[in-house]
């Protein structure tokens, strides 16, 4: 082993050299937007790739926007082959992407770069593992520190270097990299699988309490509802309305900031776990700008909801926090003898999720609206049969939650070995197996 020189990478063998990217590629990426909107996008013709059209290392095709052969052809540039490489420098940074088949004739939209070997120098399939390993993210955060790079310039890309060996060698750690990741990537699928499959069962348990009960066999009846069905013989169908002392939602114009206030101003974004969630560039404002506007109905008994937006009916409890709420946010006080737990849980149900898809039936724009949840259907047991409810739920909630934590982890534990494994092997520290 010898010593790189560079800080990223360290040591590598002796007979491996060190390249930077521009001396041995070809990179192109789109210049701006080339007067590119919307309507250029048509239904045929040359495929318009993007990052969101990368799947495990290759593109959707099915998924791709379409150009018209005038388009494709503004700039020749940006015109893919097969062989090529497709790195996303905006949005999530560093997404790649293999073209190993071209179905018809494709271009790059913007915030995608080409990378074509030059020279004969290294290989695709081996780069392409070398910019999903550490030797790359330990280059981007070194060079990303202390400002805020939120997107990765042609220029950067090209000033990094990597460790190479020869083309044989090269061929030989793909292919051993392709088995073992592989393997690594069907354990993810799996975990991922198991994920939903315990999500599932969690909607299922909640669906299960809110409209049955946990008491277990008792009289029932028909509750009214095809989407609910039996519910016990004691308990009513009441609309949302009925129990609530208000429902409604926030400021529909934009009040002035202050980054340094003290009252955040609440949108849909901070909906959704069971407490508010206040990021960074959440909106601030002061206490006299608070004034102004009269504040919504907030109390100990007050439900969150997000009124619009693929988010739409994410809930979240009100804790007394200084907030003024936006359009996208919206509230349900409750009177005193009505449980926001046990709402809540009703409101995370598969029956809410049902009733609320079938009230943007029609729409183009998803938004919950005011009446729709005022003249929600509820199944309304009594307070102390709700709140048995909610306590059986948090009990279960929390236990399937741990599950799902601890499979989350896994897959966070899984990503960072197979990037250690790549790093391993793309800087010559193992050796590809004999065998």
């Amino acid at each position: 082993m010898k010593d790189s020189g560079i800080e990223w990478i360290e040591e590598i063998p002796e007979n491996w050299d060190i390249v930077k990217l521009k001396y041995y590629s070809y990179m192109k990426g789109r210049i701006g937007w080339q007067g590119l909107g919307s309507s250029d996008f048509i239904d045929e013709g040359p495929y318009c790739v993007t990052g969101t059209d990368f799947i495990n290392g290759k593109v959707n095709w099915e998924t791709c926007y379409h150009v018209s052969e005038e388009r494709y052809e503004m700039d020749k540039f940006i015109q893919i082959q097969v062989g090529d490489l497709l790195i996303t420098k905006d949005g999530t940074i560093g997404k790649l992407a293999k073209i190993t088949e071209l179905p018809d004739k494709a271009c790059l939209n913007s915030h995608l770069l080409i990378i074509r070997p030059l020279h004969n120098r290294f290989s695709n399939e081996y780069l392409y593992y070398v910019l999903s390993s550490y030797v790359f993210w330990k280059y981007y955060t070194i060079h990303s520190s202390g400002s805020i790079m939120a997107s990765l310039s042609q220029e950067k890309l090209k000033d990094f270097s990597f460790p190479v060996p020869s083309l044989k060698e090269q061929q030989l750690l793909v292919s051993y990299l392709d088995r073992q990741c592989a393997l690594i990537d069907s354990v993810i699928e799996k975990t991922k699988a198991s994920i939903e499959e315990y999500k599932k069962l969690r909607q299922a348990v909640i669906t299960q309490a809110v409209t049955k009960g946990v008491r277990g066999d008792r009289a029932m009846k028909d509750s009214g509802i095809k989407w609910i069905g039996e519910i016990p013989q004691e308990w009513d169908i009441v609309k949302l309305k009925r129990v609530s002392v208000k429902i409604g939602d926030g400021l529909h114009s934009t009040p002035e900031y202050d980054e340094n206030g003290d009252y955040y101003f609440l949108n849909g974004n901070n909906i959704g776990s069971e407490n508010l969630v206040f990021k960074d560039n959440t909106d601030r404002l002061n206490e006299e700008e608070y004034k102004k506007y009269k504040p919504s109905i907030l109390s100990d008994n007050t439900i969150l909801i997000t009124l619009n937006g693929a988010t739409y009916g994410k809930t979240s409890f009100y804790n007394g926090e200084k907030v003024l709420l936006g359009k996208s946010a919206g509230y349900i006080t409750l009177i005193s003898d009505t449980s926001k737990k046990y709402v809540r849980y009703y409101l995370a149900s598969n029956i809410s999720k049902i009733l609320m898809d079938l009230s943007l039936n029609g729409t183009t724009i998803a938004n919950l609206s005011l009446t729709t949840l005022n003249n929600f259907p509820l199944p309304l047991p009594k307070k102390c049969e709700q709140q048995e409810i909610a306590e059986y739920l948090d009990k279960k909630c929390t236990e399937i939650d741990s599950l799902i934590t601890k499979k989350e982890q896994f897959l966070t534990e899984l990503d960072s070995y197979k990037k250690s494994l790549i790093y391993e092997y793309v800087t010559g520290k193992k050796e590809v197996p004999q065998a």
